[in-house]
């Protein structure tokens, strides 16, 4: 997460005290095109600027990479920039590059004359920006390199992998104490976009930041609307979903095995969305060609394992979608947040069942690790269960988890919010299920799992059923007052709140120390009521908007009559970025032309006003972009009129409010 952000993370006017000075502000505005800062990014680049350590939590998408990348430029020297991302450093450079920022990388995908011309180029003081893998610095000659040149600030990017307990963790990330021992007079500043508390301390000790200042910002991303529903079948809910909202539109669908990735990308190719596998099994090659489609082209879908997304800055991912349940909060969090990094709308959509549960709790059991690894894990899983099951406000209960207070009203931008879930006293219905579980323990010696225990309770009797005697038990046909998935949702329930629990190979269920207040009715159990059938997703755009697919969701809030210019703009970034070789992103995010199409400038001036368009882009494509615009009004000035011709075909402009730079 938050690589070279500064072309997709869009800063809003701050005001009053903590301003960044006159040069930091005159910096942000000539290279990036903003006109105000974001947030903390102020106080955050002049702490920096000053010399000073820092260490940052930032949501993705709230400017972290604006927080090191001003200071390099600021401050005498070059910036080193210790990321874990290879595979990306590229289109970080390019990025910059594109920005008209002097930026370079060192890494093991150059030969021998690259490496040396970057190295030479940095020795004479002309990068602003140095990008190094933290292996790198493992080196002698990488640091006797860094020790010939100037630095003028080392941003630790991804410094969350430095957690031995966390979801990314890198080894190498350890070593990196040394620069504060050999560079004490470098401000270091260290950047993640997802840390609990526990994490954001353990960053602290090993990086060897004890007087670094901790600025932590709001975790909040309220352009996402974050969904989880019932798991039926996932891979048609999953298409529904894509059909009904985000048709055309780039995102990634995370799945927990490579055998999954493969069948899901098949299945939705099959169906008419474009989508590419990216698992670890795939060779470098095929993983390279299918990362790099991903950035360079619209309405692409990568269907991956958690390997994928670290890093990519991507900003007009409209959708992150789990066909399985994340291990942590964290790792959900930091997932969903490779959506809607350009501010617009995006979702956070997961489709979750019991076997998910059952799943987890299994590869908990059997996996690698001592037991103070596997209590960290369940406590994780416990924490990603109850965001799962929770009647309130999924957003707040995200905040909450990082340590930050929700509106106590909700969100208004999340499936509980919009729809709230009916509870119920589910007691009863707990007491049948552990009864039934009791009784096969107690008087059989056995142990089954979910299936045999629905099975029972309904009194079916199947081939099993029948084989076992179950059909015998006190508690066999019990449970008719509840259909086979809302028994489901009962045991699905019961494991998240800890009141069953997953033993062994096959995931039998067993009770648990809590089970026995239950059973004695000392303890009520409220469950959430499942749907009798799996909603299908709705669509959030208008229909007939008449924009075209590929901008669905950016497209939404704009004017039928604007939406013509804007695809226009679209395809001349598209032939563009094509040319030079470059994502689309990196000539203008679609937040820009949104920009630009609401603004309709007519001068290289006034297109010079447009939140994203700094100096080096103005005279990149300045011309150019007017050009397009300049067609598409040209049949409307050649027809008679009254006023201003060149006007005919855009809104007047109190239709349509001046875009805010949070968008």
């Amino acid at each position: 997460m938050g690589a070279t952000g500064g072309i997709s993370e869009m800063p809003q006017v701050t005001e009053g005290p903590g301003a960044a000075d006159s040069e930091a502000l005159a910096t942000l505005h000539r290279v990036f095109g903003y006109e105000a800062f974001r947030g903390e990014q102020a106080e955050i680049i002049e702490h920096v600027v000053a010399g000073k350590d820092a260490l940052v939590l930032m949501p993705t998408g709230g400017g972290k990479s604006l927080c090191y990348q001003i200071p390099a430029l600021v401050r005498a020297g070059t910036g080193v920039v210790i990321s874990p991302l290879i595979a990306l450093m590229q289109d970080q450079v390019d990025a910059l590059r594109a920005l008209g920022v002097r930026a370079g990388f060192i890494n093991s995908t150059q030969d021998f004359d690259e490496r040396r011309l970057v190295e030479a180029e940095f020795q004479a003081g002309e990068l602003d920006l140095l990008y190094l893998a933290p292996e790198r610095l493992r080196l002698d000659t990488t640091l006797d390199l860094l020790s010939r040149g100037k630095i003028s600030v080392f941003a630790i990017d991804e410094a969350h992998c430095v957690s031995q307990w966390g979801h990314d963790f890198r080894p190498d990330y350890l070593a990196l104490s040394l620069l504060g021992e050999r560079w004490p007079d470098v401000p270091r500043i260290a950047l993640t976009a997802t840390a609990t508390r526990a994490t954001h301390e353990e960053i602290t000790q090993r990086l060897n930041l004890p007087t670094a200042r901790h600025f932590v910002a709001s975790f909040d991303r309220p352009n996402i609307q974050y969904r989880i529903v019932p798991k039926a079948d996932p891979k048609k809910q999953l298409l529904a979903f894509l059909r009904e909202e985000h048709t055309g539109d780039a995102g990634i669908v995370y799945c927990l095995s490579r055998n999954s990735v493969e069948r899901t990308a098949e299945f939705l190719t099959a169906n008419g969305i474009e989508a590419v596998p990216y698992h670890a099994g795939l060779d470098a090659g095929t993983r390279a060609a299918h990362q790099s489609r991903f950035l360079r082209e619209d309405g692409l879908v990568v269907v991956a394992t958690i390997a994928f997304g670290m890093g990519i800055d991507k900003p007009d991912v409209r959708f992150v979608a789990h066909l399985d349940l994340p291990k942590s909060i964290e790792g959900y969090y930091q997932e969903t947040g490779r959506a809607g990094r350009d501010g617009l709308p995006a979702t956070g959509w997961m489709a979750y069942g019991l076997n998910d549960v059952i799943q987890q709790r299994k590869l908990i059991q059997s996996g690698e690790g001592d037991e103070a690894f596997r209590r960290r894990s369940a406590a994780h899983l416990d924490a990603m269960l109850a965001l799962c099951e929770t009647a309130r406000c999924r957003r707040g209960q995200l905040l909450a988890y990082f340590g930050q207070d929700p509106d106590a009203a909700g969100c208004g931008n999340c499936d509980t919010c919009l729809t709230p879930p009916e509870t119920w006293d589910g007691t009863v219905a707990a007491q049948k299920v552990l009864s039934t579980v009791v009784r096969l323990q107690r008087e059989r010696g056995q142990k089954f799992g979910a299936v045999q225990i629905v099975d029972i309770l309904l009194g079916k009797r199947t081939g099993k059923v029948i084989q076992f005697d179950h059909d015998q038990l006190s508690v066999f046909g019990i449970g008719t007052d509840l259909t086979e998935i809302e028994w489901r949702g009962v045991i699905r329930q019961l494991l998240a709140q800890g009141l069953l629990a997953v033993e062994g190979e096959y995931g039998t269920l067993v009770l648990t120390e809590t089970s026995g207040s239950v059973l004695r009715s000392d303890r009520e159990v409220p469950l959430r009521k499942e749907p009798k059938k799996p909603a299908v997703a709705r669509s959030r755009s208008t229909s007939g908007s008449g924009g075209g697919s590929k901008a669905k969701a950016v497209a939404a809030e704009l004017p039928d009559e604007l939406l013509p210019a804007f695809e226009a703009l679209r395809a001349w970034r598209t032939e563009q970025a094509r040319e030079q070789g470059v994502p689309p992103y990196i000539v203008f995010n679609d937040a820009t032309l949104r920009g630009i199409v609401t603004l309709r400038p007519t001068s290289v001036r006034e297109l010079g006003t447009v939140s994203g368009v700094g100096e080096k882009k103005l005279a990149t494509y300045g011309e150019g972009v007017l050009a397009v615009l300049a067609s598409l009004a040209a049949p409307a000035a050649a027809a008679p009129a009254v006023g201003d011709a060149a006007d005919a075909d855009w809104p007047e402009p109190d239709e349509e409010p001046e875009p805010d730079d949070w968008m």
